[in-house]
């Protein structure tokens, strides 16, 4: 079978795509409101589709348009959104100021953790027992689902947006976007778990763009780490903690959450500017082998790329995902183009003709 690549916007619609032909398959209404965030479930059975208030829960297999389950209980746009590893339930945060569990089978909410500002992002924990979210006010909170109470509470820096925060799929590291207008930092702790009990360790912060970064992913393989940008780029860094120190930089010895130095950072050296899209680049998502990622930007454009032949090299093909401009703003979790890719039996997306400078459109007709 092949993969398939899933965006939504700002047009009301949710799109799915063959990923290496460039084709649309398939067109969802979603008339209700704009789409902010897309995850498909564990089994690849599920769509859920994140707008404004509520969450929609379509089946990828079947032709009717209509969603088989609606998740009600948000009262603002709904930032965040995964599913637990077994898709037993699933997590949201939201402007409202919340984080919510949710029951997949009945759509009824079962937690309710409050932040008491806009929340921007939550992920779970590969460990399923721990949710981490990040909020407008500046905090980084980890939540212990056994002990149902925030065990962990981070501060990066004071008075600036914490946009977006991803976990490695082992557990071992935890990252954050701290920004504004005119700086863009990434936060790295270890996530160190004895007995059920977990720390944070500092690692190091770089400065990853200088201006906002609107989304921060860790690849599935731990190697690479991506950022988007209001500067209309996608960075990938890669993650090698091994290959240096196991120590915390000084900085972050001094002191982990201070302003300041740019110098070289410890563990993430840049591997690759993706440089091709027009306007403010709000989210990707990588393939399950790690060697392809897809951005979606405001330019209506979602880029699937081929990340690396050998270092230096870039393939990329481009898809007009979606026609209608994006009127939000990235701080209010609004996004102009959200991602998702399924891919079958976690094969890779390698074929002929998707080499290096390889690029190519879509249009709707």
């Amino acid at each position: 079978m092949s993969v398939i690549l899933c965006t939504a916007g700002y047009d009301h619609t949710i799109r799915f795509w063959e990923a290496l032909s460039g084709i649309c398959s398939r067109t969802i209404p979603h008339p209700d409101s704009q789409v902010n965030r897309l995850c498909i479930s564990p089994d690849k059975r599920y769509l859920a589709a994140a707008g404004h208030h509520t969450v929609k829960l379509y089946d990828i297999k079947s032709t009717n348009p209509a969603a088989v389950l609606t998740f009600e209980g948000h009262t603002g746009n709904i930032t965040g959104l995964q599913f637990h590893c077994e898709g037993k339930w699933m997590v949201t945060s939201s402007e409202d100021g919340t984080v919510k569990i949710w029951d997949t089978r009945s759509g009824h909410i079962q937690r309710n953790y409050s932040h008491g500002v806009p929340v921007n992002d939550v992920v779970i924990h590969p460990n399923q027992g721990e949710l981490i979210s990040c909020d407008r006010g500046g905090n980084v909170r980890i939540w212990d689902l056994g002990e149902n109470k925030c065990s962990h509470q981070l501060v990066p820096e004071e008075d600036k947006s914490v946009a977006s925060v991803t976990v490695a799929t082992d557990g071992s590291l935890l990252c954050a976007a701290v920004s504004n207008s005119v700086h863009g930092a990434v936060y790295v702790w270890r996530l160190i778990t004895v007995r059920d009990v977990t720390s944070l360790v500092p690692v190091t912060k770089f400065r990853a763009h200088g201006t906002y970064i609107t989304r921060v992913l860790l690849s599935p393989d731990v190697r690479h780490l991506a950022t988007c940008s209001a500067d209309h780029t996608a960075r990938i860094w890669a993650v090698d903690l091994e290959g240096g120190s196991s120590q915390p930089s000084h900085n972050a010895l001094d002191d982990p959450y201070r302003q300041g130095s740019d110098e070289p950072p410890q563990g993430f050296e840049l591997e690759q500017e993706l440089d091709g899209h027009q306007r403010w680049v709000w989210d990707c998502a990588f393939s399950a082998d790690s060697a392809y990622l897809v951005t979606a930007c405001s330019d209506h454009y979602a880029r699937l790329w081929e990340l690396q032949n050998e270092r230096g090299r870039e393939g990329k093909r481009s898809k007009t995902a979606h026609s209608f401009p994006n009127f939000g703003y990235w701080w209010l979790g609004r996004r102009s183009g959200v991602v998702s890719m399924r891919d079958h039996d976690r094969r890779t997306m390698g074929g002929k003709g998707f080499g290096r400078a390889n690029e190519r459109g879509a249009r709707e007709q």
